[in-house]
């Protein structure tokens, strides 16, 4: 599908991965490609949610009018195939594991030049946009591909573990729990396949640890009207890495006062993006500008 509507163009893709999952997403860009490539901005979902919530098309195309390449996509078990939520098996058994190699996959399909528009994209200069879970996707990734040049996250999760024990408990009793969609109504399963991975893998998914370690400039965006325990989270990363970049925004909740289906942008989710703007103009855009002059 391609669609152009505001100056802007898109072109969703899909790439199977196996017999079973396959990774679809989108691209977003300037109809006018003045001044060459664009950096290019990756946008990473988070838990219960998805490349087309609410906020996340209205942020690819502000990001896309203000000159970048702006991905996004599903994750391969992330529930959602052609509707809402529609396969909740594939949700019950989703890893850090998977999504990491997921982002693999984008980033390859990047790198190989075979997304849409692939020549509007300037490839040495590539960003992470991560809400809530998938901040801490984009901080571990990052970690481990250190030509990723910058990373954002908002509400950004500072800990793998996202239960409680009494949740830990069911799950080890029954072999599966489950969490409720407030929205859809759904109660959601998550099984043991997500414990027996954070086990395997503690280090890598240490997110504090992971972010204390990187060089990778990375922008924390963090809402003062979000959950306790995000923003402890968020208190936690500023002293694991007080030489990186912090922004609170008050009267930001979790998703920054923006609904499902989307409703309009907000004052809070504006200044989210104002200070996303700015940190990645001046971390990418000016940077990849001298690069090309040489």
């Amino acid at each position: 599908m391609t669609e152009q509507a505001s100056g802007l163009q898109r072109q969703r893709f899909e790439q199977p991965i196996d017999a079973e999952l396959t990774l679809r997403g989108e691209v977003t860009v300037r109809e006018a490609a003045d001044g060459g490539p664009a950096p290019v901005v990756i946008m990473v979902h988070g838990f219960k949610s998805f490349m087309d919530w609410g906020f996340q098309p209205y942020a690819a195309a502000e990001l896309a009018r203000r000159g970048y390449y702006v991905v996004r996509f599903n994750f391969s078990r992330n529930g959602v195939n052609e509707r809402d939520f529609d396969e909740l098996d594939k949700f019950a058994v989703n890893t850090y594991s998977r999504e990491q190699a997921d982002l693999a996959v984008v980033w390859e399909l990047l790198q190989g030049k075979r997304l849409p528009y692939a020549e509007r994209a300037d490839t040495a200069w590539v960003a992470l946009l991560g809400h809530s879970r998938g901040g801490g996707n984009s901080i571990v990734f990052a970690a481990e591909h250190p030509d990723v040049k910058a990373v954002v996250t908002w509400n950004g999760i500072a800990s793998a573990d996202l239960f409680d024990d009494a949740f830990k408990e069911e799950i080890a009793r029954n072999g599966v729990a489950y969490v409720a969609n407030a929205r859809t109504g759904q109660s959601m399963p998550i099984r043991q396949t997500f414990y027996d991975d954070l086990k395997q893998n503690a280090e890598r998914f240490d997110i504090a640890a992971r972010f204390a370690g990187l060089k990778t400039p990375v922008l924390s965006v963090q809402g003062d009207a979000d959950s306790d325990r995000l923003k402890e989270g968020f208190r936690r990363l500023r002293e694991a890495a007080p030489d990186q970049s912090f922004v609170t925004i008050v009267g930001g909740t979790h998703t920054f006062g923006a609904v499902h289906p989307f409703a309009g942008t907000t004052p809070q989710l504006e200044e989210a993006l104002e200070a996303t703007a700015r940190f990645l103009d001046g971390r990418m855009r000016v940077a990849g500008e001298r690069g090309r002059q040489g």
